[in-house]
């Protein structure tokens, strides 16, 4: 565990704002932590809460995981991006994706065809902001910059700019979320790290097959493959109890394998059944749409569960840890309550000491995070 990094993924809400983020990022950064992530659905948004909460840190990265595409033009997430990097003094990472048809479709009212095309068009434009090397112009099937005066409702006047603000940094890191083959291939052509949604440690040589292909069409200006940044959230779970454990991380699984997408369109099931847990994810598919939700989140198996997350007493998270070391992962991203993040942070700190005569690892790791999860609000991220 000696290379890779541990950030907090705070998703996006549920029905109000969470409880306890400040005070855990503070105790968090002082154990470590790489960074903050936050995301967005049809609900509160990306941008907003990693200003608000990231002004209270002082030198942890702070990332959109993910900022969606379809919900602003390019040329609008660059300008959230460039300021969001100055106010923090260059912490920014930009992470997009382009989520799925039935938000892009149902929320924004935009088609969602060709998603990869379209990515590829967007991340050009960003860049082009961030560059500020000239006017930004594009002339593709998804974005016309400046609108040509032949388009429908166009008065003509339209004209190529640059941005007023100069950028702290013209290569903000953008990342891309990514599940589908063709996706993660492409994040690692044109993007400068890769958010995964589900990785499991057993399927690492696939992800780096993936990579690679993406990698040997990298254009020789992009930062090269050995920077690259491969990241994942993996729900935590703190308990004595593995099992119980394992039911508070059920219904997040039942809910992106059954809920998230439709039963043709599905990326997020699709990921997992790659595992070799589709005949078992199809029942919970099953049970979710009909709206037997919590006979979906009894349906999933607890190995699946133990693949893509950290569950179980203190000792066996310590040690189950160690299972990313030596993948492609270079950054992962905890998402849980703060005492069991806590843990894990405490554990990533401890294995990278030397244990040799000194307390056991389960000890430390329990004392490390127990001093500091005093300090944080016992409530759930």
């Amino acid at each position: 565990m000696s290379t890779l990094r541990i950030g907090i993924q705070t998703g996006y809400w549920s029905r109000k704002p969470p409880k306890g983020i400040v005070p855990a990022l503070v105790a968090a950064e002082a154990l470590g932590l790489d960074s903050v992530w936050t995301a967005e659905a049809y609900g509160s948004d990306a941008f907003t809460p990693l200003a608000w909460w990231g002004s209270r840190t002082r030198r942890l990265r702070l990332g959109t995981g993910i900022a969606q595409m379809a919900a602003r033009t390019p040329t609008a997430t660059a300008m959230q991006a460039i300021t969001l990097d100055h106010l923090s003094g260059g912490r920014f990472v930009l992470g997009l994706g382009a989520s799925g048809p039935q938000v892009v479709e149902g929320w924004y009212g935009q088609p969602y065809r060709r998603p990869l095309a379209r990515t590829r068009e967007y991340v050009d434009v960003v860049r082009q902001v961030f560059a500020r090397e000239r006017p930004v112009t594009a002339d593709g099937d998804f974005f016309r910059l400046p609108l040509p005066a032949d388009a429908p409702g166009a008065t003509g006047l339209g004209k190529a700019l640059k941005p007023t603000v100069h950028p702290r940094r013209a290569d903000i890191p953008i990342v891309l979320a990514a599940q589908g083959p063709k996706n993660v291939a492409l994040a690692a052509e044109i993007a400068d790290g890769w958010m995964a949604g589900f990785y499991a440690p057993r399927a690492d040589a696939e992800h780096r097959e993936l990579l690679a292909s993406g990698f040997a069409q990298r254009a020789d200006e992009r930062a090269p493959a050995s920077a690259f940044e491969v990241l994942a959230t993996v729900p935590v779970v703190v308990r004595d109890d593995l099992e119980a454990a394992a039911d508070v991380i059920r219904p997040h699984i039942a809910l992106y394998a059954g809920g998230m997408g439709s039963k043709e369109a599905n990326f997020h099931k699709a990921s997992l059944d790659r595992l070799g847990y589709a005949a078992a994810l199809d029942e919970v598919q099953e049970l979710f749409l009909a709206g037997r939700k919590e006979d979906a989140a009894r349906a999933v198996p607890t190995e699946l569960v133990e693949e893509i997350a950290l569950v179980g007493p203190a000792e066996k998270v310590a040690r189950d840890l160690a299972r990313w070391d030596g993948t492609a992962l270079t950054t992962m991203l905890l998402q849980g309550d703060p005492s069991s993040m806590l843990t894990v942070l405490a554990a990533a700190q401890a294995a990278r000491r030397d244990a040799g005569g000194g307390t056991p690892v389960g000890a430390r790791v329990r004392a490390g995070a127990g001093s500091l999860a005093a300090r944080v609000a016992p409530k759930k991220i």
